[in-house]
């Protein structure tokens, strides 16, 4: 049975907030390794880990300098070079953050990579969103998708321009900066490009919609999206009430 825009949707995104709520690696990873395997399923495998890598490598790497290295809570020390001390729980709390934001990314990135953008544009006309909102949604989810294949062909424009990314982390660290300024700034531009291009089609005019595509929404994903929805908000209350009596000194 095909998943109906707003399911995938609500399916991504909640569980990108139980995961975030829940803060426990071992889930995680659990969803992360779903998600991958979900993508590989669905022939979108080697795009979304690409476009995976992108994105969590040079995060995960800041959250192994920051908390891996100089983590002030940290007592059990592994190794210490100056005023940089390895910890056991400053690895243990960057490996719980980079977790739960592979894991965010991923299902995020499997919805963009899978779903069909026509037919989601559809699905929120029918539920009267605002145009707007339409259009940012759309937007992201139609360049997400080039960004491997974009930076890809940065990264060969510069080599063929003299650019050669030697070994060790600083040269790396530089050849990436220097490879993310131009995809940010084309991806800006693509975003310019395509709101003009809607505009001038009376894309954000008001008065009432038509639209041509029809959806079939059977009402076990409706249950499911309601369902799932409720599942999040309880997570998110449950993590706030368990934090309070931390938060509140004594």
């Amino acid at each position: 049975m095909r998943l109906h825009p707003l399911t995938a949707l609500t399916a991504a995104g909640c569980a990108a907030v139980i995961t975030t709520a829940a803060g426990s690696w071992p889930l995680s990873l659990a969803v992360a390794l779903a998600a991958a395997l979900l993508a590989v399923r669905a022939g979108a495998g080697m795009r979304v880990l690409a476009a995976a890598g992108v994105i969590l490598a040079p995060l995960c790497l800041s959250l192994l300098v920051l908390h891996g290295l100089f983590f002030p809570e940290g007592h059990t020390v592994l190794a210490q070079w100056g005023p940089a001390r390895v910890t056991a729980e400053g690895l243990g709390f960057a490996l719980e953050l980079a977790s739960r934001t592979a894991a965010s990314v991923l299902v995020l990135l499997l919805f963009s990579f899978t779903v069909s953008v026509p037919d989601l544009l559809a699905a929120l006309a029918s539920r009267r969103i605002p145009p707007q909102f339409s259009f940012v949604l759309a937007s992201t989810l139609t360049l997400v998708p080039a960004m491997a294949g974009r930076l890809e062909r940065i990264r060969h424009a510069q080599e063929a321009r003299g650019l050669v990314v030697r070994r060790g982390l600083l040269t790396r660290l530089a050849a990436a900066r220097l490879q993310a300024v131009p995809l940010v700034l084309g991806l800006i531009e693509d975003a310019g490009v395509r709101a003009q291009a809607l505009e001038a089609r009376g894309f954000g005019g008001p008065g009432p919609r038509t639209s041509y595509r029809q959806l079939e929404d059977p009402p076990r994903q409706r249950i499911f999206r309601a369902a799932a929805l409720l599942l999040a908000a309880a997570a998110v209350v449950l993590r706030l009430v368990t934090a309070w009596p931390a938060a509140v000194p004594a």
